[in-house]
């Protein structure tokens, strides 16, 4: 899906907590697994919600919104895709997946 000049990338999917710094409401870095990522770009954002859960599950807590976005970034020089899950109940953020 996500690669250079024509070559398939895999993804990952992790659930590994983030921390990460926000410039104009956007991300601007995070740091993932003790290194700090700077954000070259983002790709997508989207936001989601989990009203299906509640309503097959009404006994529990209301979800909220989870956002998402996909970021080019890099600790270095070598740069990769990553997509950030933002829980707007919690105020938790997520690293939900990578691109290699």
């Amino acid at each position: 899906m996500y690669g250079r000049a024509g070559s398939r990338a895999m993804s990952r999917v992790y659930g590994d907590p983030v921390e990460v710094w926000l410039t104009d409401g956007r991300p601007s870095r995070f740091v993932w697994r003790g290194r700090l990522y700077t954000v070259l770009r983002v790709l997508d954002r989207w936001v989601t919600t989990r009203d299906w859960w509640h309503e097959r599950h009404p006994e529990a807590p209301e979800g909220g919104e989870r956002e998402f976005w996909r970021v080019e970034a890099t600790p270095d020089r070598t740069v990769g895709v990553y997509e950030l899950r933002h829980d707007q109940a919690t105020g938790a953020w997520m690293l939900s997946r990578a691109w290699s």
